[in-house]
């Protein structure tokens, strides 16, 4: 008898043994496919989205890891609804790809004049974004986990220096959609919304005399050859805006302690990661211009006075449009821009 009870004691405790072999194994294959549609060198996937996924891995002692997909799940405007709908556990993208207004208060840091670092640029945008304009509520059925912003647009053409407001008139420009298309629109060029990916193409064929893009882009597309004039503008003639988010059921199975763990790498501490991967891109980007002998120029002052008024028109009117939800969309932007260093 007392043979058999020890007997049965050691087989209880392997069991116990093994059960909790198995739930600590459990815990540290909580692996997590996060869909990447940039190419795989471009400084974002290299100097942000791969650096952070490192870090989960170290935040949660390996307990979750992020596995950064060598090919996308879909093409880049599907991002946020394969998040959504968990086709992929984590997406990035941006905002003005969606055709619909769900993201209305992303538009904050799409306008003109916000920043000349991307960097500050993208802390002030999650700050101001997910702080008093509540950006999670506009992120349904995901965890935002990162928004940020590039450095600051530009126009590039192959076509013309733009001296006058008129020389806008009739460029064929490439577009991300957004705030840009409107303002391009409205200078009187023709405006189509393509991904970045597909730009080379375009622009190398001629279906497009030029596009509206950060320095980075010159270098990452390979776009030197086929851009003859960059036109530059103090805190930017536009910018994007851009998410990465997680899948809300995904999330909610991470336990308190590895989501905490992962929130102090996200949110801030990824714009700032994020942005200053974007300032090394951009100096690239400027210094192939240089080599290809593109002509860098600043808006001259009638052009910039133009672009001024066309911008204050459209951040009046969304101001206006979030204000019937309670949000004091001037008040959001002065601080981001406070934020982001710029005085406009």
């Amino acid at each position: 008898m007392k043979l058999n009870f020890k007997a049965r004691a050691l087989a209880c405790v392997g069991a116990t043994t093994i059960a909790l072999s198995f739930a600590s194994t459990a815990m540290a294959e909580t692996t997590l496919a996060l869909s990447s549609w940039l190419p795989p060198r471009h400084p974002i996937v290299t100097g942000a989205i791969k650096p952070w996924a490192k870090q989960v891995e170290e935040a949660t002692d390996g307990r979750v890891t992020v596995r950064v997909l060598a090919k996308p799940l879909g093409p880049p405007p599907a991002h946020y609804d394969m998040a959504a709908d968990g086709i992929a556990d984590i997406t990035y993208g941006l905002h003005s790809f969606t055709t619909d207004d769900r993201f209305t208060r992303s538009r904050i840091g799409q306008f003109s004049f916000i920043g000349d670092d991307a960097a500050a640029g993208s802390k002030a945008f999650w700050n101001v974004y997910s702080g008093p304009l509540e950006a999670q509520k506009e992120h349904e059925g995901t965890k935002l986990l990162g928004l940020f912003v590039h450095g600051p647009g530009m126009l590039h053409n192959n076509v013309r220096k733009i001296e006058t407001a008129d020389d806008f008139a009739g460029l064929k420009i490439r577009v991300p959609g957004g705030y840009i298309s409107d303002l391009m629109s409205g200078m009187g060029s023709t405006t189509l919304f393509m991904s970045s990916g597909e730009v080379y193409e375009k622009l190398s064929r001629g279906v497009i005399d030029g596009v509206t893009f950060p320095y980075d882009a010159l270098a990452a597309f390979k776009l030197t050859e086929d851009v003859k004039y960059t036109m530059t503008v103090p805190g930017g003639l536009y910018n994007t805006t851009w998410f990465m988010v997680m899948n809300e059921d995904k999330w909610n199975e991470i336990s308190a302690e590895d989501q905490a763990a992962i929130e102090a790498i996200s949110g801030e501490a990824f714009a700032a990661l994020v942005g200053e991967a974007w300032i090394g891109a951009d100096e690239k980007g400027s210094a192939a211009a240089e080599k290809a002998g593109i002509e860098v120029y600043e808006a001259p002052a009638a052009v910039l006075d133009t672009i001024k008024s066309q911008a204050a028109d459209a951040e009046t009117a969304w101001s206006e449009a979030i204000s019937a939800d309670g949000y004091d969309g001037a008040a959001a932007l002065e601080e981001l821009r406070k934020q982001a260093g710029v005085d406009f």
